[in-house]
């Protein structure tokens, strides 16, 4: 069976990410939730626990602030799916980890394991380039290269979905049934 990979974008709190885990829940038993954010804060250990309230106990979760590209290429023994959650986060840790210089190897390296995958994939990221011009030269910079790295994941994927007000536009192909 061919292996789906699914592109789902859109705002903060647009619904992106409860649309990722409802097409998820109907392709697979056994998914696994991987996670790029870590818990440096009190406010993000409050998100990831809201997210994880949000998930059934069937769902397994993988962290990996950086080599999500490995995992994927791999894929993750005894399990159906991989969903990524979320690009963005993935894209900030690179950033802040690893430097500017560090996006396109990693973007290249994410686009390959796309192309390889062996499982199943659902990423989320965030559309950041609708808004305002961002003050600082830091936000500008990471508004441009999210934007260069979702159009890069958005040619690989088979389908690409923006969610505005938890209602999702398809950009390419279709939503599986």
């Amino acid at each position: 069976m061919p292996v789906t990979r699914i592109f789902i974008l859109g705002g903060a709190r647009s619904g992106k990410s409860r649309l990722a885990q409802d097409i998820a829940a109907r392709l697979w038993r056994r998914p696994v939730y991987l996670a790029t954010a870590e818990i440096l804060d009190d406010e993000m250990a409050a998100r990831v626990r809201m997210h994880r309230r949000t998930r059934s106990r069937h769902w397994r979760c993988v962290e990996e602030p950086l080599e999500i590209a490995r995992i994927i290429r791999r894929g993750i023994p005894g399990t159906d799916g991989i969903l990524v959650d979320c690009l963005t986060i993935w894209l900030s840790n690179v950033l802040l980890k690893e430097g500017r210089g560090a996006f396109r190897r990693r973007r290249d390296e994410l686009v390959v394991a796309l192309s390889q995958a062996r499982q199943d994939v659902i990423m989320v990221a965030n559309e950041v380039g609708m808004g305002i011009v961002p003050e600082y030269e830091l936000g500008r910079t990471f508004r441009d290269l999210a934007g260069w790295l979702n159009q890069a994941v958005a040619k690989e994927a088979d389908t690409v979905v923006f969610v505005a007000a938890g209602l999702p536009l398809v950009l390419k192909g279709s939503l599986p049934e």
